[in-house]
């Protein structure tokens, strides 16, 4: 007779339970036009309760009665029609649709030293997201805390716990996963993170497909190479339906309310990379990518940072003219593209930056601190307000909060693209080295995926 098993406590998937999903359906709904106040007293009645503000999944599980009654409502909310539908198209057709006539020729394609610079974006990735580590979750009190404890603010180096005062380490702890290898003084190479695993990822996605890859073959990539438990938000409740027999695009609407927020940008770079000089052609990979996992506003930030970083590839165009580019793929009249544009407007007549991030903050800060629309208004700001100076656009990236390694990460890769180059106070600490769980890469140098990165270019140039 077997034993029976010892008390335990459950397993909280985070990101992944109905009774913390239907929480950030209602929010999502209310940000895209439907109306769920039905659904929210509905809920709340039975004893539900909000989404986790931070955290991915709620202390207890639900008695089955609830979440049973989260699943049906998750597909009520589904069926509600959205008022801001016209303005914030779906379809790659509709969306290609909204795109305003070329103000004038396509820019050349990439020079020479295309190679060099993919190796700056790459290890510009890595210092922005490495920057963002230890911080990562924290508030925007948190942040500028305990980086002026140390005497970093305005941020212009490595986060450290070296004289910050145990109340305030108390206060606002680092990330727990990060802090043992993001601080200033434990950097050893470049430990693993998703902001990095995606563009490994999107290497081999075109090494095995080549620039016709289909949504369905991004699915088969992931079952192969991704492991579950390194997905998170959107990417892995499209990874549970995939799993359930779905497939796309119904495996980024299906009881997703992560759809609109940030994996389909940490996707982005790689095919901007691999299309210089060609933003459309970077934009439509990055649609057939970010469809797997996303919808809406989640697909038109990966469209405008696939676009701003093929026309910075070229090498001929600087910070803004990229963005430029970026916002062009965008629908004109959709959240995404009016947060960007108040994002540059914001750095340009600002020239003190805490100003700008707390003018974003009172504007954006209700959608969640993970969502695309305030992190890619950030990052169009920090990009704008630096004017290509590399350290200046990851620490404004970072020091603006929301999710700060992604968004040190994008910025530090187009700024790096654009000035072919990353200062060697920020690289050296990396030694060239990359940590990874995705199979063939770990340990793999910046100069090594640079080459093959170029590779893929070189290869597709040939065959067009």
């Amino acid at each position: 007779m077997t034993p029976p098993c010892p008390a335990r406590d459950p397993v909280r998937l985070t990101w992944a339970q109905p009774e913390d999903l239907i929480g950030h359906e209602l929010r999502q709904a209310a940000e895209d036009g439907r109306d769920p106040e039905a659904v929210r007293r509905v809920w709340l009645a039975a004893g539900g309760h909000p989404a986790p503000d931070r955290a991915g999944a709620s202390p207890a599980p639900a008695p089955p009665e609830l979440r049973s009654l989260a699943c049906g409502l998750l597909d009520e909310l589904a069926g509600l029609p959205s008022s801001r539908a016209a303005a914030e198209p779906q379809s790659w057709e509709a969306v290609r649709a909204s795109w305003p006539a070329p103000e004038g020729p396509a820019p050349a394609g990439p020079d020479s030293r295309l190679c060099a610079r993919l190796e700056a974006a790459w290890v510009g990735r890595a210092v922005g997201c490495l920057l963002g580590k230890p911080v990562e979750k924290l508030p925007l009190a948190g942040i500028r805390a305990l980086a002026r404890a140390t005497g970093n603010w305005p941020l212009n180096d490595w986060f450290s716990a070296r004289g910050v005062p145990p109340e305030l380490l108390a206060a606002y702890p680092w990330n727990r996963r990060s802090a043992p290898t993001s601080l200033a003084e434990n950097i050893d190479g470049m430990p693993e993170d998703d902001d990095l695993n995606y563009p490994l990822l999107g290497l081999l996605l075109l090494q095995r497909h080549g620039k016709d890859f289909t949504t369905a073959d991004v699915a088969r990539l992931w079952l192969d190479e991704l492991p579950a438990g390194r997905t998170f938000t959107a990417e892995r409740v499209a990874y549970r339906n995939l799993l359930l027999g779905l497939e796309p695009p119904a495996t980024a609407t299906h009881h997703n309310p992560f759809r609109e927020w940030i994996g389909a940008l940490i996707r982005a770079d790689v095919h901007g990379w691999t299309n210089p000089g060609d933003p459309a052609a970077a934009a439509a990979q990055a649609y057939r990518d970010a469809a797997l996992t996303h919808t809406g506003n989640g697909v038109y930030a990966a469209l405008f940072i696939a676009a701003a970083t093929a026309t910075a590839a070229t090498g001929r165009a600087d910070v803004h003219t990229a963005l430029r580019a970026g916002l062009a793929v965008v629908p004109p009249r959709s959240r995404l593209a009016e947060a960007v544009r108040t994002g540059i407007r914001a750095a340009r007549g600002e020239p003190d930056f805490d100003r700008v991030v707390d003018r974003l903050h009172a504007r954006y800060g209700h959608y969640h601190w993970v969502h695309a629309v305030p992190n890619t208004a950030l990052i169009a700001a920090a990009l704008t307000h630096a004017d290509g100076d590399f350290t200046r656009s990851v620490c404004r990236a970072v020091s603006g909060g929301w999710d700060t390694d992604s968004n040190g990460a994008t910025a530090g890769a187009l700024c790096a693209l654009v000035t072919g180059e990353v200062p060697d106070r920020w690289a050296a600490p990396l030694k060239n080295r990359l940590a990874t769980t995705v199979a063939g890469f770990d340990g793999i140098g910046f100069d090594t995926l640079a080459q093959l990165t170029h590779r893929l270019t070189a290869q597709e140039a040939a065959r067009s």
